[in-house]
């Protein structure tokens, strides 16, 4: 059982949601200034931003969505909702035209969350003025990477998938190795896991990992490869990245093609953290962005 106080006090924000035909979206809208838009991954939620958008929310608008089947928002059957990438990126299309928002915005992206957010920005590069990568992807499995024994496992095998979600393996083993530096106490652990309470409420958790594209002919395999080529249009515009080099998934190799594609990008890779770098190493993290938006100011507003 989670500690009820322990959460309120770690989440101490208000909830909004969308209706999406019938399904409920939830987002965070905090505070008010120049619009931050933070998209999670897989298994984690909104929560994973909790300690950022407490530094921004005093001079900037924090929007924090869960994805569909994630965090507070709704579960639907696979009957009721297409858990893919388009679907995904469709969904926070449709909350961010519905805040109407009059300025340029600034991407935070984390793990699932750079393919959604980037997939996003290529439909509407000249809404996007910042960019915040935290391990993460924008593009195909690297050539120099291999895809890991423990996602193959559970995207190809029925084993894999009951043990996704019969005993929440991907959520629970995530909270466990996602930090190394500083590794997650249980209480915290059990608020990662706290949405993906039963086999329902796993569903996204699996989806997210069936739906990897490898192969040419896999759903999403094509939008990829139009996300990947869009991303010079955003060469020019100021990015931070904090990196985690302990991350099993999203490692040297992954952060090698973001160099490599954004040459002029600050980069801060830390040797000793894991994939949930906002957790593992937020005293240093924190500050580099807040930094990172102070010395980078907001272009002018979007054009009509």
């Amino acid at each position: 059982m989670v500690d009820t106080a322990l959460f309120k006090s770690e989440y101490p924000f208000k909830s909004h949601y969308l209706s999406l035909n019938g399904l409920k979206y939830h987002y965070l809208d905090e505070g008010q200034g120049d619009p931050v838009v933070m998209i999670h991954g897989n298994p984690s939620w909104s929560f994973y931003y909790r300690y950022l958008i407490g530094q921004l929310k005093g001079r900037n608008r924090v929007i924090v969505p869960d994805h569909i089947g994630c965090g507070l928002s709704d579960k639907p059957a696979d009957s009721q909702y297409s858990y893919t990438l388009e679907q995904r990126i469709d969904d926070l299309e449709a909350l961010l035209n519905s805040l109407n928002l009059k300025k340029k915005v600034t991407l935070v992206v984390h793990d699932w969350g750079g393919m959604i957010g980037m997939a996003w920005a290529t439909r509407h590069p000249d809404k996007v003025a910042r960019l915040v990568i935290l391990n993460t992807a924008a593009f195909h499995l690297p050539t120099t990477k291999k895809f890991p024994l423990a996602l193959k496992l559970c995207r190809n095998t029925q084993l894999g998938a009951f043990l996704v979600q019969g005993f929440n393996a991907f959520a629970r083993g995530a909270a466990r190795v996602g930090c190394k530096r500083n590794p997650m106490p249980s209480e915290i652990q059990k608020i990662y896991c706290r949405p993906y309470d039963n086999w329902q409420h796993r569903v996204a958790t699996l989806r997210f990992i069936q739906d990897i594209p490898l192969q040419t002919d896999d759903p999403g395999y094509d939008l990829i490869t139009q996300v990947e080529s869009g991303l010079s249009n955003f060469a020019e515009i100021p990015m931070c990245i904090c990196w985690g080099e302990k991350d099993f998934v999203f490692d040297h190799n992954f952060l090698a093609e973001w160099q490599r594609r954004f040459p002029n990008a600050a980069v801060h890779s830390f040797a000793d953290c894991g994939h949930y770098i906002l957790e593992d190493a937020k005293e240093e993290v924190l500050p580099i962005i807040n930094k990172f938006l102070e010395d980078n100011p907001l272009p002018v507003s979007v054009k009509k």
